[in-house]
């Protein structure tokens, strides 16, 4: 398969720019113009084209085989959605040199290609771009254009030559590869069309539930919208204002934010003008349903909805949102929490099919420590959450409530990496339950001796964060799935990528030894409980990425929301595309053959919609 390497110049001014646009709200604007871009074909000599659109179009479509062929670009995001959206071009594979650095070095160091071209030591990136500020291609002198060409053939031979040192000399994995080409995909080939009709009411409905809120407090919205004049209006009902020290600069604030348990317990003060200003004060905060809204609106306006994934976003490896549109987090609870997810619909003619991977981490962890009990009693299909509220009340799981089976699995799902009685009171709290300090305590007391082994892999954890910081070899877990690597500070995943432990250091304290690692937000601190959290959402990730390759095959996978891929297929195919989704997300690895993963099917016309697969109802799944 030959590579073809490209990079767009555009027009772009102090107001039109990706510093101040999305990429989509950039490459669907009237204003967008292609000034040039430079094609190379393997390794052969790269080519500068500039001219008018039409013709620049007809020389790309004609004089290279796109769909024999895959794209290799620096942020191909942009690059691909260029010639996807206003070329029509479809290349067989998508490569990206930004999305391999992020996999190859972690996301706490640079990826730009300026930063990745000095640490290689293939070149130099040039700095024309500049000098090209306001211009559109009839603005350019042909000497200026000529210069500009230069700059952008050298971007090309700088992208092609990290992708090779990449792929020879780094080894970076050919089946993360495949990753990059479908996540990449769902931006660049959008399918998913947008309700604008819906969120315009929406939006009306957001708008006018502010102004009853602000009504009912009697009070100006500078006085909500400023912390000192919210914290006088609470005074002046009699109301001490919560605060708590900010881990940024350790210093008293106020404490409203809406995670703050001081200020979520404003909400049920016995004071109705109490409740009705916290209410007002979160109406006018929570801006983020509003802006998603309008933002949803202006895309469905141009056009259907590119999803924006950033392939290894997180530290552990693990998808993000990007380009402002974080579909990983859409509101899951409130009143208005399916709304936009509603809003979110498959093409005409087409369904959407939901696989969630069903506790997926507490599956992965029962597997990696060996806690072989807990392992069995997922593979039997036994309701973990009624075994585990049987341990702590004493009962038959079959004569556990559904209170009580909600704190079985609170614990089984919250308790899994280290969490202390404190924490978990606070996080039981969150959803409405409250715990004395010492029902907390004998809970976890429970979940510790109940999954020992699952207590035995945080201690061995703990020991691999000093055996590493002193350069000497160490294991977590099951024998084989995980390396770390201590001259790197990172642990390999079973993807062959690692995750990194960045300038690791350590600190003497009262309770021993606490290591900190180095990230872009400061330092962080690293423990036996937090370093397993880490490694079983790479390891889930791995999976999960595996399986979404395996259904890609077939359907098209449009969105992955944490632990859950959405595809789109057509309406005769709805029962036989559910069963081969449900069928890949019971699939794992033949490094993870042992774990009992399991994947609930729901399928539905919109995101927010969908209802649970039955084989043989095609008609209710297509409604």
């Amino acid at each position: 398969m030959d590579i073809i390497t490209v990079d767009f110049e555009t027009y772009y001014s102090k107001k039109f720019s990706l510093t101040k646009l999305t990429t989509e709200q950039y490459v669907r604007s009237p204003e967008f113009e292609v000034i040039g871009v430079a094609v190379k074909v393997n390794d052969g000599d790269t080519v500068w084209l500039s001219g008018a659109f039409d013709d620049l179009k007809s020389y790309l479509q004609n004089n290279y085989e796109w769909e024999k062929s895959a794209v290799l670009a620096h942020n191909t995001m942009f690059d691909g959605a260029i010639l996807s959206w206003l070329f029509d071009i479809h290349p067989k594979l998508y490569l990206d040199t930004l999305c391999m650095a992020r996999g190859l070095h972690g996301v706490e160091s640079s990826a730009s290609l300026e930063n990745l071209s000095k640490m290689y030591g293939v070149g130099e990136k040039g700095t024309e771009i500049v000098n090209a500020l306001d211009k559109h291609r009839e603005d350019f002198s042909d000497a200026e254009l000529e210069r500009y060409g230069d700059y952008c053939v050298n971007d090309v031979e700088l992208t092609y030559k990290l992708f090779d040192i990449f792929m020879t000399k780094r080894g970076f994995p050919r089946k993360e590869i495949l990753v990059i080409d479908l996540t990449l995909r769902m931006f660049i080939e959008p399918m998913l069309e947008l309700d604008t009709l819906k969120l315009y009411d929406h939006l009306d409905a957001l708008k006018e539930q502010k102004e009853t809120l602000l009504e009912e407090c009697g009070v100006a919205k500078e006085e909500l919208m400023s912390n000192p004049k919210f914290a006088k209006g609470l005074q002046e009902l009699g109301v001490i204002p919560p605060m708590k020290t900010s881990a940024r600069t350790g210093k008293e604030t106020f404490a409203f934010a809406k995670s703050d348990e001081a200020f979520k317990a404003l909400q049920e003060h016995e004071n109705p003008k109490v409740q009705a200003l916290v209410a007002a004060r979160i109406g006018l905060k929570s801006t983020l349903e509003e802006t998603r809204t309008e933002r949803f609106l202006d895309i469905g306006l141009r056009g259907k909805l590119p999803v924006p994934i950033k392939y290894y976003a997180a530290h552990t490896g693990r998808w993000g949102g990007s380009d402002k549109v974080n579909l990983q987090n859409l509101p899951s609870r409130g009143p208005n929490a399916k709304v936009l997810k509603s809003c979110i619909c498959a093409p005409e003619g087409y369904t959407l099919v939901e696989s969630d991977s069903a506790q997926i981490e507490a599956r992965v962890l029962a597997w990696l420590a060996e806690q072989q009990d807990l392992v069995d009693a997922f593979t039997n299909g036994e309701d973990v959450y009624k075994k585990m509220a049987g341990s702590i009340y004493g009962k038959k799981p079959e004569d556990v409530t559904k209170e009580e089976r909600f704190v079985g699995k609170t614990t089984i799902l919250g308790a899994g990496y280290g969490m202390g009685a404190v924490r978990f009171r606070e996080q039981l709290k969150t959803f409405g339950v409250e715990v004395s300090e010492e029902e907390s305590s004998r809970i976890i007391s429970i979940y510790r001796s109940t999954n020992y082994a699952i207590k035995a892999l945080w201690r061995q954890a703990n020991d691999a964060i000093s055996l590493m910081y002193v350069d000497n070899p160490a294991e977590i877990g099951k024998k084989g799935v995980l390396q770390v690597k201590p001259f790197e500070s990172a642990i390999q995943l079973p993807s062959g990528l690692h995750m990194y432990y960045n300038d690791l250091k350590a600190e003497e304290t009262e309770t021993g030894l606490q290591f900190t690692y180095k990230t872009r937000m400061g330092r962080t601190k690293i423990y036996g409980g937090k370093i397993i959290e880490n490694v079983c959402q790479g390891i889930a990730r791995c999976i999960m990425s595996e399986q979404m390759v395996r259904i890609s095959k077939r359907y098209r996978v449009l969105l992955t929301v944490h632990d859950s891929v959405i595809c789109c297929v057509k309406n005769s195919e709805v029962d036989e595309a559910a069963a081969y989704v449900t069928e890949c997300m019971r699939w794992t690895p033949e490094w993870a053959k042992s774990i009992p993963v399991r994947g609930d099917v729901e399928v539905g016309k919109n995101y927010g919609e969908c209802v649970e697969w039955v084989p043989n109802h095609l008609g209710r799944s297509a409604a």
